[in-house]
């Protein structure tokens, strides 16, 4: 039983809930306390409801009557682990694994001994377990493996996944306990399915001395749901479930499942809620607690698919439930989960696995037909990218039945190499959509799965509801603005926000005091760049949702430029006077994880002079996923390639809160600071950005200057900072009607003062963008304060995918008769805002720096 109980439920409540239940109407938290202590006839009543869910979900899926399992083998990677839950008999210590003639870590020899035995016997499941981050508590665990060549535990999960689908064809289903987003990115390429159980989300079993997750850093509920949070985010096909009767309260329960439909709800990631019933165990220090009883977990089950509904996939571990399979079966399962003919289970080794025959004819006897599955759901191989890497897609056709998505109960696993697909850099789609976005425009103005690809936007909305709402400022703009001229540094942040909110008189006062500062630091000039922008590939499945420019693989407006078409773009360009390259382009699943340094080394090797000053943030965190380097190795690799700088762009606002709404896939704003700093350090200079004018506030804004100027102070390695405004016309948030229409001429003039005042000395230039705010715009924003008009571009898509209207370059007359309408000089530059060659000079005077209109489209 659970701890803190109230008394039973009224049987009016009981009557109540359970005729909401039958007649489908949505429970809420209390209600479905009370069903969760349905006992008896009432129990009956509720599993029958449940299970009418459970068959409408699976007719909707094709596959009526069937319930399924996975057939594994168990690999306990580790038994160390930095956690003490209470009840946990899985975990032990390093003196007692050297007793028992043991590692700290299984070898690869008995990780492939065990996965070649199961392959042999047709298991097609490879369950890595494991403790989290052993190598944190453990000296032992380090040693071993900094002897074997591991930066940490997950790096040797990864090799072990892989040497696994190599040599036996398995299909690695990996339960390291909590992960970053980083380590989600690491592991992703690695295995078709990950796993982590929620268990609970009463917070006081995790906090409160003597509660069975007490001094586990891991098993704090906040932490474990933001794993669920990054793993949809990251579109991995994902495990997860509720552990019972640990000593939470039917409330905490019932809170613990909407949680999951919360998540669920968000990203559709979960492919499988278990529900699982505490087992006593010996040697522990809940020995003594009583174990779940049966039903109570029936009751579990089924106000579980009352709350998850139809479409969720709800498992019960067919070894804890004491034969009582026509109980769970009824209560609205439709999983039994991993069953293995080879391994026991180690985490409740007390309980063997029934026999898969008998399983069988258990199921039977509820009326269904047991069917193999994989380890990755039928829904989640259907919905292929970007849910299942291009280098699992092999391994796990070779066990898919191409009907059912089901297992081939016949197949016998064999190993596949894991490797890039073949297609590499083959140029495909519209490649001419550098010059044809200013003449024909884009196809239509959203992508055909609108409605799937970003996640449940009402949700969503609901989420975005609370960032957006302004903040009331009484702080003396008087006061504030005197700070700001006298000291700037000196500003507090309730006299920056004052400022950030500043209109009419006090916001020319501010921009005034901007272009003040501006021309004490940068003096009169006007310095601009003569720079191609080359986007290489617009595919892109990362799902951000103010982005226009992404595309699937197959809609009309995708393209993938060659590696010779992106050395000839930069050779035109050149030809014309360009300094700088800047390329970025869309995380396309199939370019393979050394695609970067092959840009970089293409551009070089064409145009050796060339500043390559290219990939964001988000794609040196992709690069080093794929290849499965540390961000350090990857950036490192990627200068020797012939990187010079980065784009300081997938910032967007570094702070979660609005970072969530306006992306869902992209890395938090803890790994864009992590890869600048890291980029820094190697001596990678960088830009840095702001998007603004979506769904965030001026204290959003505020945020995001206060942490450049404090990564400034520690690095030096920015050379500018450049607002974007965000071009609402094409993007789905947008469309969605939740970001509004862009930042007002207000905003984007308190935006560019205040980042001149805010990040004062740290930063010395302020970039202002003519791609989006048009000529005048742009003049307007060098009279508050900016001091750069950025490049000439000579192609840009991502802001004409968007729906900008100012075009796709601008001549060097162009640059100058803008800052001249500001009244200043203006002067060329280089990316690090140094002179420029007069030889580069001359040749972009002599084309004014721009490539000739009647330049052949690139086949």
């Amino acid at each position: 039983m659970t701890d803190q109980q109230p008394g039973r439920p009224t049987a009016n409540a009981m009557r109540r809930a359970l005729r909401r239940a039958r007649d489908g109407v949505a429970l809420d938290t209390t209600e479905a306390a009370v069903l969760l202590q349905a006992r008896g006839e009432d129990l009956r009543d509720l599993c029958a409801s449940a299970a009418r869910v459970r068959d409408a979900g699976l007719e909707a899926a094709g596959r009526p009557g069937v319930i399924t399992y996975s057939k594994k083998v168990f690999i306990p990677l580790t038994r160390l682990c930095r956690d003490t839950c209470h009840y946990c008999t899985f975990v032990t210590v390093p003196g007692k694994l050297r007793r028992e003639g043991h590692g700290m870590f299984m070898s690869p020899d008995e990780v492939l001994d065990v996965a070649r035995q199961g392959a042999a016997l047709g298991c097609k499941e490879a369950l890595f377990t494991l403790g989290d981050k052993p190598e944190d508590r453990w000296p032992e665990a380090r040693e071993w493996l900094d002897a074997h060549g591991y930066d940490d535990t997950l790096a040797y999960v990864r090799a072990m996944a892989i040497r696994v689908l190599e040599e036996t064809g398995l299909l690695p289903h990996l339960n390291p306990g909590v992960m970053s987003w980083s380590d989600l990115q690491r592991l992703k390429p690695v295995a078709p399915s990950l796993g982590m159980m929620l268990e609970t989300t009463a917070t006081r079993l995790w906090s409160e001395k003597g509660g069975p997750h007490h001094g586990s850093p891991d098993k704090e509920p906040a932490v474990r749901l933001r794993v669920l949070e990054d793993a949809g985010r990251s579109n991995v096909p994902f495990t997860t479930g509720v552990l019972i009767g640990i000593g939470e309260n039917y409330e905490e329960r019932a809170d613990a499942l909407f949680e999951l439909r919360r998540v669920q709800r968000s990203h559709h990631g979960i492919q499988e809620v278990i529900v699982q019933n505490f087992r006593a165990k010996p040697d522990t220090a809940m020995r003594a607690m009583p174990d779940a009883e049966l039903e109570e977990l029936a009751a579990c089950v089924a106000v579980a698919r009352h709350i998850l509904g139809p479409g969720a996939r709800i498992q019960a571990p067919p070894n804890l439930v004491d034969a009582e399979y026509a109980l769970i079966v009824g209560a609205g399962i439709d999983d039994w989960g991993g069953v293995s003919p080879l391994t026991p289970d180690h985490v409740n080794p007390e309980r063997p696995w029934p026999h898969i025959e008998e399983l069988a004819a258990r199921t039977a006897e509820s009326g269904y037909t047991l069917r193999e599955r994989l380890t990755i759901y039928p829904e989640f191989l259907r919905r292929g990218e970007p849910w299942l890497d291009p280098r699992l897609l092999p391994h796990v056709r070779a066990l898919a039945d191409p009907e059912t998505g089901l297992a081939r109960e016949d197949a016998i696993p064999a190993g596949l190499p894991w490797q890039e697909p073949d297609e590499g850099f083959t140029a495909s789609g519209r490649t001419d959509l550098h010059a044809t976005i200013d003449t024909e425009g884009r196809t239509g103005d959203r992508r055909e799965d609108f409605d799937a690809v970003y996640g449940d936007w009402e949700a969503l909305r609901e989420q975005a509801a609370p960032g957006m709402i302004a903040q009331r400022i009484d702080t003396d703009v008087r006061q504030a603005l005197a700070v700001a001229a006298d000291d700037p540094t000196k500003l507090t942040d309730d006299e920056a926000l004052a400022l950030l909110h500043a209109d009419g008189p006090a916001l020319d006062a501010v921009c005034r005091v901007a272009d003040d500062i501006r021309r004490s630091v940068a003096g009169e000039d006007v310095t601009y760049i003569v720079t191609r922008n080359i986007n290489f590939t617009n595919v892109c499945y990362t799902g951000c949702r103010f982005c226009a420019f992404a595309q699937r693989r197959t809609d009309a407006d995708a393209y993938t430029l060659s590696l010779d078409q992106v050395a000839d773009r930069a050779q035109q360009a050149w030809e014309v006077g360009a300094v700088e390259v800047c390329m970025q382009g869309g995380i396309h699943p199939d370019l393979p994880g050394t695609a970067y340094f092959d840009i970089a080394r293409a551009v070089k090797e064409r145009v050796p002079g060339m500043h390559v000053h290219a990939f964001s943030p988000m794609e040196v965190v992709n690069g080093a996923a794929r290849t499965g380097l540390s961000i350090r190795e990857w950036l490192t690799a990627a200068k020797e390639a012939g990187l010079d700088t980065i784009p300081g762009t997938a910032a967007e606002i570094l702070d979660d809160e609005v970072r969530w709404v306006l992306t869902k896939g992209k890395l938090p704003a803890a790994d864009w600071i992590e890869v600048v700093k890291t980029a820094h350090s190697l001596g990678i200079r960088s830009s840095s950005t702001m998007m603004y004018g979506h769904v965030d506030q001026p204290r959003h804004w505020l945020g995001h200057l206060r942490t450049l100027a404090a990564i400034q102070q520690e690095t030096g390695g920015f050379t500018e900072f450049v607002t974007l405004p965000f071009i609402h016309t094409n993007a789905p948030v947008y469309l969605a009607g939740i970001a509004r229409p862009g930042p007002t001429d207000r905003d984007n003039r308190a935006v560019t003062a205040m980042a001149r005042i805010l990040l004062h000395p740290h930063i010395p230039n302020i970039q202002t963008s003519w791609v989006k705010l048009g000529t005048e715009g742009a003049a307007e924003m060098l009279r508050s304060g900016a001091n750069d008009l950025g490049g000439t571009l000579m192609e840009e898509t991502i802001s004409r995918m968007a729906g900008s209207s100012y075009g796709s370059y601008r001549s060097v007359k162009d640059l100058v008769a803008i800052a001249e309408a500001a009244g200043r000089p203006a002067k060329p530059r280089t990316t690090l805002y140094g002179e420029v060659p007069a030889e580069r000079v001359t040749t972009a005077a002599h084309s004014d720096g721009h490539l000739p209109e009647l330049l052949p489209v690139l086949d």
